[in-house]
């Protein structure tokens, strides 16, 4: 009867172990595919932005995001997860919308895309970054480079409607 009380009980522990790690594997999940995600379109914007700030935030996108990417998937290995290997469903579609874009509309669009995107990334790091593991500690060592991101976005978006 001990035995099996005590397996029982090694059982829900585990359980409960692996139960606390997966909110930061998804979290991680969710920041590989994000990452990945930024890298394209910081691509899209050297290709695709009217105006030299649009192009210069795209290789910052590109080069702060690539470096993030190798830290998130790090952590992931650490955490024993297989880590994604490119940007969510979501975020292709997006990746093609902006891709028929051009011009002012897609400095504009691309802006304003920026900024929804990093204020909600900020808020998902930030609970994130409570954690006491792997993903919490990548969370806190990105935070300060998604609010240079979230405010040099700002800055696009209000260059471009100013020059509408």
């Amino acid at each position: 009867m001990k035995a099996t009380t005590f397996t029982i009980l090694a059982i829900f522990l585990a359980s409960s172990a692996y139960a606390a790690e997966k909110p930061s594997q998804t979290f991680l999940k969710k920041a590989i595919e994000g990452n990945y995600a930024e890298v394209e379109m910081g691509k899209l914007a050297q290709q695709k932005g009217q105006k030299d700030n649009v192009s210069k935030f795209g290789q910052m996108l590109m080069d702060d995001h690539t470096a993030a990417n190798q830290k998130a998937i790090d952590a992931a290995k650490s955490m024993g997860m297989t880590p994604p290997d490119g940007p969510n469903a979501k975020q292709k579609a997006d990746y093609d919308k902006m891709s028929k874009m051009s011009g002012a509309q897609f400095d504009r669009d691309f802006a304003t895309h920026m900024i929804a995107d990093h204020q909600k990334d900020i808020a998902e790091y930030k609970k994130e970054a409570k954690q006491a593991d792997a993903a919490g500690e990548y969370a806190r060592g990105q935070l300060d480079v998604l609010q240079k991101h979230l405010e040099a976005a700002k800055s696009l978006r209000s260059s471009s409607v100013k020059n509408r």
